[in-house]
């Protein structure tokens, strides 16, 4: 058993200095739209280097910053980038670490979907992920107090997504993230279009219609799509651009959308 995951990219997608990550955070929650409103059961939000998907990143979390003292348990969904394996990957550990301090694991949610035939234990998945690691330090900035319950999604239906979600469901007390960025390493103008694209379908909750190339978290995006569908979810474009939009060339960019649910 591994009791604690460390961090595996701080200092190269995000500060690995506390006070400079901190006022990192602050400053891109700072500028992020403030709507008023209730805040959603679930956000899709990206999970590249803060300098390129922070901004994007943050305009989904500034709509759960109402739910401050009241969210107690976070799921956490991104894909797999460096392991291959089938299903959906939980952790030994008991806390997961960022240079913001440690959050505990929700190990009684844990014990909850652990029998289900798609959930499988595997550290390996999680040890140098960086799709879950990233969106860590935005949720100690904005709740003093939760639990999460980290999954990194490899092959795996929506349907097998979803009974895990559907299973962690919870009420007010529950928020759903997951973690995908858009189109990768096309120019400007047809990114532009793809994303565009991906994001009509994500609204119309659309998950057959999209696709590996059209986000690298089609997995569990599809999975809380599914959802969505079922439980009569509306899904918002609250932001989408680019790394040319952010701090990238245009001949060769990556996309980030944010996206609510409720």
């Amino acid at each position: 058993m591994t009791s604690v995951r460390k961090p595996a990219v701080a200092g190269v997608f995000y500060p690995n200095d506390a006070r400079a990550l901190k006022a990192h955070l602050e400053s891109l929650l700072a500028q992020a739209p403030d709507v008023p409103g209730p805040a959603p059961k679930a956000i899709i939000a990206p999970h590249a280097g803060y300098i390129y998907s922070g901004p994007v990143a943050a305009s989904a979390y500034a709509r759960v910053k109402s739910a401050r003292g009241r969210i107690r348990r976070v799921i956490l969904l991104g894909p797999a980038h460096r392991v291959g394996f089938r299903g959906l990957a939980r952790s030994s550990a008991l806390y997961f670490e960022t240079p913001l301090g440690r959050v505990p694991v929700d190990t009684e949610a844990m014990a909850m979907i652990a029998e289900l035939p798609q959930v499988v234990l595997l550290d390996a998945a999680h040890a140098h992920e960086h799709s879950l690691e990233v969106h860590l330090p935005f949720l100690q900035t904005l709740f003093d107090d939760f639990r999460l319950v980290p999954l990194v999604v490899g092959e795996a239906s929506p349907t097998e997504v979803g009974e895990v979600l559907e299973r962690l469901w919870g009420g007010e007390e529950t928020l759903i993230v997951i973690s995908s960025d858009l189109s990768h390493y096309h120019d400007y103008a047809i990114a532009q279009g793809r994303d565009r694209a991906t994001s009509q379908a994500i609204e119309q909750l659309r998950y057959e219609d999209i696709d590996y190339e059209d986000a690298c978290g089609r997995m569990p995006v599809s999975g809380l799509l599914h959802v969505a569908r079922r439980r009569g979810l509306t899904a918002h474009t609250i932001d989408l651009r680019n790394s040319g939009d952010t701090a990238g060339p245009r001949d060769r960019v990556v996309g980030y959308g944010a996206y609510v649910f409720g």
